[in-house]
């Protein structure tokens, strides 16, 4: 469901974070609660793609519900 979500003890303490960044779920969300498009991430962080922005908002709304659980990835 949320392929592109990861989390590493080893890489911001654990938080979720887009799967080979270290952009985190939490500072996607700032860019966006501070009028950011996804067009505007996408041409500020050319690596992120269209998706990863999207399952960023889907996993932090799924988490709000507390939907979701994620294990950690060691050594990833």
């Amino acid at each position: 469901m949320f392929d592109r979500i990861t989390s590493d003890t080893a890489i911001l303490g654990g938080k979720p974070i887009i799967r080979g960044t270290r952009i985190s779920v939490a500072m996607i969300l700032e860019w966006i609660a501070s009028g950011a498009s996804r067009d505007d991430i996408l041409r500020k962080h050319p690596h992120l793609t269209a998706e990863d922005v999207e399952q960023a908002a889907s996993y932090a709304a799924a988490s709000v519900r507390n939907d979701v659980l994620l294990t950690a990835e060691v050594g990833a």
